[in-house]
């Protein structure tokens, strides 16, 4: 397997890789987490093992980012960070799996080989198209019919969860977890607002609407039959 190591203590990388290498793993390793997030998006790997307190980017942040990108790539945190509720956090952020420092060796290769039995996952997308409308995940960029739209952090989030369920009908109760973290009906009218504002940019200036409304349920992207 070819391995991204993100770890900024060097006795503790060398370790890690010089016991990946002898079981035959090739492995890459960076100390930065802003370079680790950039290495995960663009070069083909297998597997990540990323520490939580790195410089640039810390391990939790890298992997909430990568998830935005809808990457599938397998992470274990391996960290001094060992409450209950630092592994919670770990693995709500997307992490596949959580190993506490100091750890055995074989451990670390045990839970490696379990993630490399998991059913292959596709390549992530980087961008999400639905008719003339395409949103880059990478560049975090949206265009219809070639022309450039401005979108803010949140509604660019409510796109991404609509082109990723195109056709489907994305409820507002999963709206409001998805985008705004609530596991609760908050009586506000944030998901309509966000919903009419995405509406003035990605149909009104356009002759076709892309986004429907399902009558008392949620909301859908659909591309024009």
């Amino acid at each position: 397997m070819k391995i991204l190591l993100a770890e900024d203590d060097q006795k503790a990388a060398d370790y890690i890789r010089n016991g990946l290498t002898e079981n035959g793993h090739t492995v890459d390793w960076l100390t930065d987490g802003r370079e680790a997030l950039t290495y995960c998006l663009y070069n083909d790997c297998d597997l990540a093992i990323v520490d939580r307190m790195l410089p640039g980017m810390d391990g939790l942040s890298l992997v909430k980012a990568l998830r935005a990108t809808t990457s599938k790539l397998p992470v274990i945190f391996l960290t001094a960070l060992g409450d209950v509720d630092d592994k919670v956090e770990g693995l709500l952020a997307g992490g596949d799996d959580y190993m506490v420092k100091p750890f055995h060796f074989s451990e670390l290769l045990a839970r490696i080989t379990a993630l490399s039995r998991r059913p292959q996952e596709t390549a992530a997308a980087t961008e999400l198209k639905v008719h003339d409308l395409k949103l880059d995940l990478l560049a975090r960029t949206a265009k219809r019919a070639g022309t450039p739209i401005e979108l803010q952090q949140k509604e660019f989030a409510l796109l991404q969860l609509l082109m990723e369920n195109a056709g489907r009908v994305v409820t507002r109760t999963m709206m409001l977890e998805k985008i705004w973290g609530f596991n609760f009906d908050p009586g506000t009218s944030v998901v309509e607002t966000h919903i009419s504002k995405l509406r003035q940019k990605i149909d009104k200036p356009f002759d076709t609407a892309l986004i429907q409304t399902i009558r008392n349920v949620g909301y859908s992207i659909r591309a024009p039959r």
